[in-house]
């Protein structure tokens, strides 16, 4: 054990090597020295005053070695040699090498330390002794379950801290921190000393100033450590906490051996108990086992026999309930007994005590004789068992085999008698007179494999009566019976035979009749089928050619219709020809041709109804007729409108057209020509009715072709619609160009100029014709008209004399093209240069003006407005102007200047 590197203490015993005590950095830091002081010093303290003395200053007070030789001979019990009186140094040295001496001589060896650092009052060394005196005299006989010195009372401060919340003991410093682990070992020992539900982990001051004075007051262990300072050092000192510890443990060690001795006695009664109970065990299953062969024995030794295999049977099975139910859970309890029996010795053995003697009779050798007698007897009792079932096993075989074989005879024959006897083969066809006959030859054949069975039957019911059993009586009339039906059965076997093969004769001559008519009337119904669906077949057409061609294939189909009813009598022929057999001989028909499904009804039904449908057919296509000449008509009378009507539409778009671009006339020539237009377009809408008239009833008719125009009503819907649009949008144009005029101050020579610069570029767009596209027929020769794409507006600019850039240019773009379609429109082309080459008022010049009607004032009055404006346009200005902000406004002053800027766009008002 290193304290530090002037002195090295070494000992014999473990605890002393598993630590590293002393370590000088450790001794360094003033915290551990402080406590370590104050509880070494509280320690000494507790064994000198039973000497009536104690220490102030512990470095001091023992440099003359006397109180030092006092401690050991009070903790020690033991007298050390007398000290020296007298007061020099070289006394003081003397005293304090025998207390050295006298610690060497209990087991510790001192290395490179001598009485002169004592003497000199060396505070670390004299630490370093104290704390090897505590170690030796009150850790190192500490020891619990083989452990000791620190590892033990750790281990004891462990088990007696776990069941206490908030506590868990790792070592001696910081577990120690918060005071709950002292408050908790004085609980477990005295709970009436402190109440541990009250405490609070966050109060460590607190919890250990009360485990502090608890100890003092009433467990007599002095206040060794000071609370303060434990909870403010970061890792408490660990010597001076084991050292504290050490106290509560010597504190309990009487508790601790009565507890000892408490667990002892209750070990031992606890075994004893054990044992009167397995004893009390054994006595009580030895007498019910014992009692249980006693009751047996008698049931197995019976043996009076049973007359019937049933009785005897049960018995057995008695007897195997007995083997199987009731003798296994007595099996086990003999072995249980056994085990029980030689557990316990053992335990009596092992723990000292005279060994178990059952009572009387109740012995383990006892109960294996009393076994062994038993099965002995169940023995004899199986052997007899199975003798008596094999005896009776013989008779029961026999009679029932003779039943079970009289059982299969005459499940066999049941049936037979009344089977031979039928006269099913007068009402068979060929097919079945020929499988009777397969079948009734193998009837013979089995016929005769049963003859075996029927003396087997015989011979059987003679060895019954040589046996004399006992119901002799019913086999002999059985066995009879058997006999007497078996003859009757060969008579009625012949007589069948010899039935059959004559109606056979006959069925062949029937049956090549059947074969000729299955095959003359498979091919005639396959034609009335194919009739009968020709004849009713739906058909589609749309054209009376079509129709015709129909009609045309129907005079064909009834130009066979003679010659298919000369075949039909023929077949018909050849069944009359089959009845007149049958009702000669006697013979029943099936009324089923076994070569084919057809009867001689089904070729009537099915003539009959290709006779009704030849007529139906006629009326059909006559009625079909009718309709395509009344559908004819009606596309004639759509066609006739909508060739008219068709070009009308695409006259007028040109004719509009060519208005819109005309630059001869005014502006209002042009908007009168126009309306004109529009007026004649809106009278002809009548002819569109009508022939939307005529459309619907093409639908409802379900024509949806027209071989005699090229237009449709979608066509003309579109065209029409396309005229009404053009009409309306060229009158709209015309009217802005009006107000453009008017509003700009351009006169009619200038925008005839504009309009002549525009129709120059405005390039025509004709469309490529395609006759299977009908909707182009209307707009074929159709411009894009009124529009420009942007090269042409360049080439019209630099005509006009616009010197253009990219930059201007693209400015320019976004003014007459602001939505990027890609075309400039003819109204788009008249804004631009109308701003070109126009006056145009400014913010500016109306803030100028609203400055006039103010007389020079930033502001306006309401009064003002109404004064110099007219009534609508002065409330217009007051209830969109704002209110006037300034420090010279009087009340209700408005603001004319954002009001301006908003009319332009420039604010946001």
């Amino acid at each position: 054990m290193t304290y530090s590197n002037s002195y090295t203490i070494h000992h014999e015993e473990a605890y002393m090597t598993q630590e590293e005590d002393w370590d000088r950095d450790l001794l360094l830091d003033p915290a551990w020295e402080k406590q370590q002081r104050k509880t070494f010093t509280a320690w000494c303290n507790s064994h000198l005053r039973k000497a009536g003395t104690q220490i102030e200053n512990i470095e001091e007070d023992f440099r003359n070695g006397l109180k030092l030789m006092l401690l050991l001979e009070v903790i020690s019990g033991e007298r050390l040699p007398k000290p020296d009186k007298g007061k020099m140094r070289f006394h003081k040295i003397a005293n304090v090498n025998k207390a050295l001496d006298f610690i060497c001589s209990k087991g510790v060896k001192l290395v490179s330390i001598g009485a002169e650092e004592i003497v000199d009052g060396n505070v670390k060394m004299t630490l370093g002794m104290i704390w090897t005196i505590i170690l030796r005299f009150a850790i190192q006989d500490i020891s619990v379950e083989e452990t000791s010195a620190k590892e033990g009372l750790l281990l004891w401060c462990q088990r007696k801290t776990a069941p206490y919340r908030n506590v868990n003991v790792q070592n001696f410093h910081i577990s120690w921190k918060d005071g709950l682990a002292l408050c908790a070992l004085i609980h477990r020992h005295r709970p009436d000393l402190i109440d541990y539900s009250k405490l609070r982990k966050d109060d460590p001051v607190g919890n250990l100033n009360t485990a502090f004075e608890v100890a003092e007051k009433f467990l007599d262990i002095p206040k060794m450590l000071d609370a303060e300072d434990i909870v403010n050092t970061p890792k408490p000192d660990e010597k001076a906490i084991m050292t504290y510890v050490s106290c509560f443990y010597h504190a309990f060690a009487g508790a601790e051996q009565a507890e000892t001795a408490a667990n002892r006695i209750c070990k031992v009664l606890a075994v004893n108990q054990e044992n009167e109970k397995l004893m009390e065990e054994y006595e009580k299953l030895a007498s019910e086992l014992l009692e249980w062969i006693r009751r047996t024995i008698p049931w197995l030794e019976n043996r009076a026999a049973e007359q019937t295999m049933r009785a005897m049977q049960q018995k057995l099975e008695d007897f195997r309930d007995y083997r199987r139910i009731h003798k296994p859970p007595r099996v086990q309890e003999k072995c249980q007994l056994e085990i029980n029996f030689n557990t316990l010795q053992t335990k009596l053995r092992l723990s000292n005590r005279p060994a178990f003697m059952p009572s009387e009779g109740k012995m383990v050798s006892d109960i294996a004789n009393a076994w062994k007698g038993l099965e002995q007897v169940e023995k004899g009792y199986e052997e007899w068992l199975l003798t008596e079932i094999r005896r009776l096993e013989r008779l029961d075989h026999l009679a029932e085999k003779f039943k079970q074989k009289c059982n299969m005879h005459e499940a066999w024959t049941s049936g037979k008698e009344d089977l031979l006897s039928q006269k099913d083969y007068e009402s068979a066809s060929l097919m079945e007179i020929r499988a009777l006959m397969r079948k009734h030859e193998a009837f013979e054949s089995d016929l005769a494999a049963h003859q075996d069975r029927v003396e087997q039957i015989a011979a059987i019911a003679q060895e019954l009566n040589e046996l004399d059993y006992h119901d002799a009586a019913t086999v002999n009339a059985r066995c009879q019976g058997i006999c007497d039906q078996w003859d009757n059965l060969g008579t009625l076997t012949q007589k069948r035979r010899d039935s059959l093969e004559r109606v056979e004769k006959l069925w062949e001559t029937i049956d090549q009749l059947y074969l000729e008519f299955a095959k003359r009337a498979a091919p005639f119904n396959n034609w009335m089928d194919g009739a009968m669906e020709d004849l009713q077949d739906m058909f589609i057409v749309h054209s009376i050619e079509e129709i015709q061609s129909l009609i045309t294939a129907h005079d064909q189909f009834k130009a066979t219709l003679p010659e298919a009813d000369k075949e039909r009598m023929a077949t018909m022929g050849i069944h009359n020809e089959i009845l007149k057999i049958a009702q000669t001989y006697g013979i029943k028909l099936s009324g089923i041709n076994p070569y084919t499904n057809l009867s001689p009804q089904d070729i009537s039904t099915k003539w009959d109804t290709v006779k009704h449908l030849v007529p139906l057919r006629d009326q059909m296509l006559q009625e079909e007729v009718a309709r395509q000449q009344a559908n004819e008509r009606l596309r004639r009378q759509f066609a006739a409108q909508a060739n008219i009507i068709g070009p009308w539409i695409q006259t007028k778009m040109e004719e509009i057209s060519h208005v819109s671009v005309d630059i001869a006339g005014s502006l209002e020539e042009q908007m009168n020509s126009l309306k004109q237009y529009e007026q004649n377009i809106i009278n002809y809408k009548s002819n569109i009715d009508k022939l939307e008239g005529d459309h619907q009833l093409s639908q409802e008719s379900l024509i949806f072709d027209n071989k005699h125009t090229n237009y449709t009503m979608e066509h003309i819907r579109v065209g029409w619609e396309q005229l009404l649009t053009t009409i309306a949008r060229t009158i709209n144009e015309v009217e802005n160009q009006i107000l453009t005029r008017d509003a700009k101050g351009i006169s009619q020579e200038q925008l005839n100029e504009f309009r002549a610069s525009f129709n120059h570029f405005d390039r025509v767009r004709q469309t490529t014709h395609k006759p299977q596209d009908k909707s182009s027929c209307i707009c074929l020769l159709q411009k894009r008209n009124g529009m420009m794409d942007p090269d042409d507006f360049r080439a019209c600019l630099i005509s006009m004399g616009y010197d253009l850039g990219e930059v201007e240019f693209a400015r320019i773009m976004t003014l007459v093209d602001p939505n990027n379609t890609g075309v400039v429109t003819f109204q788009a082309f008249i804004d631009f240069m109308t701003r070109e080459t126009a006056e145009t008022d400014t913010a500016e010049q109306v803030m100028a003006s609203f400055k006039i009607l103010a007389s020079d004032k930033n502001y306006i009055t309401v009064d003002e407005l109404r004064r110099e404006l007219p009534p609508e346009q002065a409330e217009y200005c007051i209830s969109r102007m704002t209110r006037y902000i300034g420090p010279d406004s009087p009340p209700g002053a408005l603001d004319y200047i954002s009001f301006s800027s908003a009319l332009y766009g420039e604010s946001d008002l």
